[in-house]
């Protein structure tokens, strides 16, 4: 078992670790800890007084807006997290959905079933909304597993993978982008949806790699845990060498902000650290984590990370600030989170039909226009990105839609009537 410790009793290094009550929902935690922080920095000439009253003015605020969420809000995502089990070599291992504040603990893929199949130490989760599937990466065994999206059963293998798969990412161009841990057979492979492999993406191999993300040009980025770097490919795949190789430990996930920041997590150093769009050391974005492994934007803002000794899932504000244990120490024997991913709870709700419709033409660019005869029973449109989450509302009364100013990648549309859910995937090109 690996040493746990409390965060809740780590402080950041800048010295905020405001601490408030859980009966206030998640949701509203953030907002006022977002709001005390910008009063904190403009006012620090301030009293304590001062501050205690601004903060009770708006936890009575949030309080009424709290009863009211109580009465009448959805779960809109879920929490995925796959869990390496302290690493021994016998497991436990699980794939665990949790609702967005932690609650309701599920496990969709269980221990029995990595033993019988002789797999094992899951790495990653990928979801191909459009199958409805759960692809889920294995170190042990060196294979990638297809699995119901809802139901985590075992459908059928999607691909094995020569040198143990790690991190797995969807693509602009629709590929499935696979890092392999081995220091030997270590290229970026490149699938298709259906498991066929096209081959090797990068023109050279990354040792014991473990993480995976691109900037907003193409560029690849791909840490190494044993190198202690983020290495980085051009859009073609050319190696272009060391990103970053300073101020790493064990580095696990790499995550490029909306800014073009990047933060990585330091598995072996017990922090997250941030740089800037070329790869300078900006700050310690926080050390109040050991052995973080899993990231994922938060919807309210902030990331949720994977705290391996601490054995939960913890949330951050944008500027490192703690929030919260979203997913609590153990929760559903949770031992060590390899995997935190966010995907929306709607596009779990229900079986996707597979004569799937044409609801708009075309399905690659920028301007699109509603096919009138297979929309005319869609009762709402909804457009999701590749990482599950809602990314805008559609309205069904006008005909043509102007995606010009979303980012170029692959998206889903989900349609749905009163019947039937529908998914069309979309290719924004400029």
């Amino acid at each position: 078992m690996p040493l746990r410790r409390n965060t809740n009793a780590l402080p950041r290094s800048s010295g905020k670790h405001i601490f408030l009550p859980k009966f206030i929902k998640l949701e509203f935690r953030i907002i006022i800890l977002n709001y005390f922080t910008i009063e904190f920095d403009q006012f620090s000439g301030c009293n304590q007084k001062t501050y205690t009253m601004k903060l009770l003015k708006l936890l009575s605020i949030c309080l009424i807006f709290f009863t009211c969420w109580n009465l009448s809000a959805q779960n809109d995502y879920y929490i995925y997290v796959s869990d390496a089990g302290g690493f021994n070599v016998d497991g436990p291992w699980q794939i665990i959905r949790y609702d967005l504040d932690g609650s309701n603990p599920l496990v969709l893929v269980d221990d029995t079933f990595f033993e019988s199949e002789n797999i094992g130490w899951p790495q990653d989760i990928l979801f191909l909304e459009d199958q409805n599937v759960m692809l889920v990466s294995c170190l042990v065994g060196n294979r990638i597993t297809k699995h119901n999206a809802q139901t985590g059963a075992y459908i059928e293998d999607f691909a094995s993978v020569p040198g143990g798969p790690t991190r797995m990412k969807l693509g602009d161009d629709g590929f499935i982008y696979v890092v392999q841990w081995s220091n030997t057979d270590n290229k970026i492979l490149r699938f298709q949806e259906d498991g066929t492999l096209e081959g090797a993406y990068t023109n050279i191999g990354v040792g014991t790699g473990i993480g995976i993300d691109w900037d907003s040009t193409g560029n690849l980025y791909i840490t190494s845990y044993g190198g202690n770097a983020v290495k980085q490919f051009d859009d073609t795949g050319v190696s272009q060498g060391d990103f970053i190789d300073s101020n790493l430990n064990g580095p696990t996930n790499v995550h490029v902000e909306d800014n073009g920041n990047f933060l990585v997590l330091n598995w072996g150093g017990g922090d997250v650290v941030r740089f800037d769009s070329s790869g300078n050391f900006l700050e310690i974005f926080t050390n109040a984590v050991s052995q973080p492994e899993g990231i994922a934007p938060h919807p309210s803002g902030g990331y949720l990370i994977g705290n391996g000794g601490n054995a939960s899932i913890d949330l951050f504000m944008e500027d490192g600030t703690f929030v919260d244990n979203v997913v609590e120490s153990g929760s559903s024997g949770l031992v060590q989170p390899n995997a935190v991913v966010l995907r929306d709870a709607t596009l779990g709700v229900g079986a996707v039909k597979k004569d799937k419709k044409i609801i708009v033409i075309p399905s690659v660019g920028t301007f699109f226009q509603l096919h009138t005869q297979h929309s005319l029973s869609i009762e709402s449109l909804e457009l999701f990105n590749l990482q599950g989450q809602k990314v805008a509302s559609l309205p069904l009364e006008k005909n043509t839609w102007d995606a010009s100013n979303l980012q170029e990648g692959v998206y889903f549309l989900k349609g749905t009537s009163s019947e039937d859910t529908y998914l069309q995937k979309i290719v924004v090109k400029k």
